[in-house]
């Protein structure tokens, strides 16, 4: 039997990291598997991506890398240009050195393991179409198929909605292990899978990890992330504080006030007269 541990979606989170990192020494797996942003907008990047490659991880590229890697190239949107509205990109490369950010261009998109003792396994941050697009636990029979059209292998693991997954769809078992650094299910610890394969295919077991926040929000004020983000850096500090998504703020005000630039008082409006779920996807409507 193989035995795998599934991270993902660290987001730069030094303690949920070392906390999952502890918490799945006594189970000595094969190997460790990390299916994207490993960084992205949490204030550990460096540290992060040091622990990742000392550990040597299998690991993939999710949205956060290509934050860093495609910031200031022809391959970046024209909307990336814009600080105010996406500080995130440059501001990642302003955490890393040339020689992390070498090594990360090296990652691949996606993984087929192939053991020889269980079936092969097709490993994508988001979809196979792009990192950006998601395998939402809410998604149909016909849409899942749509999106994995093309995908030979029948186990199929992903990322990027930072929500725990087993599900059976079609010829597909669609498993994610929920998010280690950025959990978003209002549950205030990380979240990985440990997967058992062999001939009769792979059996998950989802494990939940409970980390020190106070950490994390030190950093953020030592590095001034607030400060620097704007507006943007408020809602990722607030997603850290509710584990609950909160850029619908910007689905409100696309609909409320689309000539509007960023700033403190649509902000200060949103959090007075709405809330969270009301301008987020439905598939995070749990534990409510």
């Amino acid at each position: 039997m193989t035995k795998l541990a599934i991270l993902s979606d660290i987001h730069a989170n030094l303690p949920a990291l070392e906390a999952v990192t502890e918490d799945l020494e006594p189970f000595d797996v094969d190997q460790v598997i990390v299916t994207g942003d490993t960084i992205n907008f949490g204030p550990f990047t460096q540290q992060v991506v040091e622990r990742v490659v000392e550990n040597e991880w299998a690991v993939i590229r999710g949205n956060g890398e290509l934050f860093l890697l495609d910031h200031g190239t022809p391959r970046a949107p024209q909307e990336w240009n814009d600080p105010v509205e996406f500080p995130i990109p440059p501001w990642l490369n302003r955490q890393l050195d040339h020689q992390r950010k070498a090594l990360i261009a090296t990652w691949p998109d996606t993984l087929t393991l192939r053991f020889s003792d269980a079936p092969p396994v097709y490993v994508v941050h988001g979809t196979p179409q792009s990192a950006w697009d998601s395998l939402y636990p809410t998604l149909t029979d016909k849409e899942i198929a749509d999106l994995l059209a093309g995908v030979q292998e029948n186990t199929v693991v992903a990322g990027h909605t930072h929500l725990p997954l087993d599900r059976r769809s079609g010829k597909w078992h669609l498993l994610n292990p929920g998010s280690v650094g950025v959990p978003l299910d209002g549950q205030f610890t990380a979240s990985y899978m440990l997967l058992d394969g062999d001939e009769r295919g792979w059996r998950p077991t989802f494990r939940r990890v409970a980390f020190d926040y106070e950490p994390l929000f030190r950093e953020f004020e030592r590095l001034g992330f607030i400060e620097e983000c704007g507006i943007i850096g408020q809602l990722i500090v607030e997603v850290f504080r509710t584990a609950r998504p909160q850029f619908g703020f910007l689905r409100w005000r696309e609909l409320n006030y689309s000539n509007q630039p960023l700033n403190q008082a649509l902000l200060a409006e949103y959090f007075d007269k709405c809330q969270w779920w009301e301008y987020s996807n439905i598939a995070y409507h749990v534990n409510l």
